[in-house]
């Protein structure tokens, strides 16, 4: 393990995600290479920013239908200030189009829970 790499992914990792998800990449395999692939080698390539790479999952996440990880990711962008509540719901209202009202409607509950704990209502 390259420590150099390691300590980037962490700290990538930690910018990305405005909570603390428990991950150190020494627990196992899959945590390794996300800290140390995916967070220290394609979240920090050139190109586009953080809240880019961002917009880009919370549509594939949407898409699978995975409204907890739209959820981490709405809640990550409204703490880093990438995104605004209003943003966030006009997502919500764009992506619906396109991945139907069921997964959209699972995507909004995720978007209206991220927003209420943004503001302290949640």
């Amino acid at each position: 393990m390259d420590s150099e790499r390691r300590e980037r992914g962490l700290r990538v990792l930690g910018e990305v995600y405005a909570a603390d998800l428990g991950i150190t990449g020494d627990k196992d395999p899959y945590q390794e290479i996300t800290v140390d692939h995916l967070f220290a080698d394609v979240w920090t390539r050139p190109g586009l920013s953080i809240a880019e790479r961002r917009m880009l999952v919370i549509g594939v996440v949407a898409a699978l239908g995975r409204a907890d990880l739209a959820e981490l990711q709405f809640s990550s962008a409204l703490a880093r200030n990438e995104l605004t509540p209003e943003q966030v719901d006009e997502i919500v209202v764009h992506l619906t189009h396109y991945v139907g009202w069921p997964q959209g409607s699972a995507i909004n509950d995720a978007a209206q829970r991220a927003i209420a704990g943004h503001r302290g209502d949640g």
